[in-house]
């Protein structure tokens, strides 16, 4: 697949050169492989940005609980030699530059963090969702992908404890989004008993997403430690913030530096903890009020695509720097 998408990525670039030219080759991961797009542009004096989403090695270790082996190396090899040949490296968080900068020797002032932040035109509340907000009811609200590594079999883990154990028959949970793992955790929703506690919407519009989240009582994010999650900034976070949404979260690095005071946080892979934090929220709507304000004002303040798309114009600005007052070249993405 990968293969097929980085020669599907070279023939339309150099259709793109021929036919309109550009100046700068932006690209993003995964995979990391079209680095060897780059090297091609590059003979003939295009930049080259390396987006650097996802740190795959720690992807391939979390996703299937695998030994660093040739096959980590090997990713680390080609994520090494996409940044080196990038002419500047943009990441989502200070952790991942400072991985980029400490495993391919790079020079601080190429690698430019761009965070996630939400377009607060998309991300708004919308009126609830009727059936749900009627119900009497605490719904939670999830949203994300559904992957091995995401941590949802964690969520519906807590969810049996808080309904069975802890005997919270009040409350729903939406889960919003699709992956690899969806039949199996609509298994283990019905194994553990909590079916009619969860829906499963799907991938749906935006306007859906955003309705079912409006609706939300409390926002999760079960996103359990791994070498990925560790280090990294998801934007579902940033999301629940915008839409003034309590968070109970695993305790992690990036996720507290993103959420502040707008989430509580537990012992990372605690179910248990997550379960009782859950609780806790759904007993205390002051509490509630006063951290989903906080997240909002967070995100006007610090977070928003508006704020930190300022950083991306500056890297921009970096390659053309005679460019910076009347924009910088033209650009193609991949």
């Amino acid at each position: 697949e990968y293969c097929y998408f980085t020669f599907a990525c070279l023939f339309v670039s150099l259709y793109v050169a021929v036919r309109e030219g550009f100046d700068v080759l932006h690209v993003h991961n995964p995979p990391d492989t079209l680095f060897l797009v780059g090297a091609i542009h590059k003979v003939f004096g295009k930049q080259f940005i390396f987006d650097h989403h996802d740190l795959c090695p720690e992807l391939y270790l979390s996703r299937y609980k695998a030994k660093d082996d040739i096959m980590s190396h090997a990713l680390r090899l080609l994520e090494k030699l996409s940044l080196k040949m990038a002419d500047i490296a943009i990441v989502t968080n200070e952790s991942y530059r400072a991985i980029d900068i400490r495993r391919a020797s790079l020079n601080p002032d190429k690698v430019f963090v761009v965070r996630n932040g939400p377009d607060l035109e998309r991300v708004r509340l919308r009126a609830p969702d009727r059936a749900l907000a009627g119900a009497g009811r605490t719904i939670l609200g999830y949203i994300g992908r559904m992957n091995p590594q995401d941590g949802v079999d964690y969520l519906l883990r807590a969810l049996r404890y808080l309904v069975h154990e802890i005997g919270r028959t009040d409350v729903y949970c939406v889960l919003i989004g699709d992956g690899d793992s969806v039949d199996q955790l609509k298994s283990q929703a019905a194994s553990l008993a909590i079916g009619d506690h969860v829906l499963f919407t799907g991938l749906v519009s935006d306007e859906d997403a955003m309705r079912y989240l409006s609706t939300a009582d409390i926002c999760l994010d079960p996103d359990p430690s791994s070498p990925l999650n560790d280090v990294s900034t998801w934007i579902k976070i940033m999301e629940y913030m915008a839409l003034a949404k309590p968070i109970v979260s695993f305790d992690l690095k990036e996720t507290r530096t993103s959420a502040g005071d707008a989430a509580v946080y537990v012992t990372p892979n605690n179910e248990m903890e997550f379960a009782r934090a859950i609780a806790q929220l759904m007993d205390d709507p002051e509490r509630r009020r006063k951290m989903g304000e906080y997240g909002r004002m967070r995100v006007e303040r610090d977070l928003s695509w508006k704020v930190v798309s300022q950083n991306l114009l500056l890297a921009y600005n970096t390659l053309f720097p005679q460019s910076a007052d009347r924009g910088a070249g033209q650009a193609m993405s991949a």
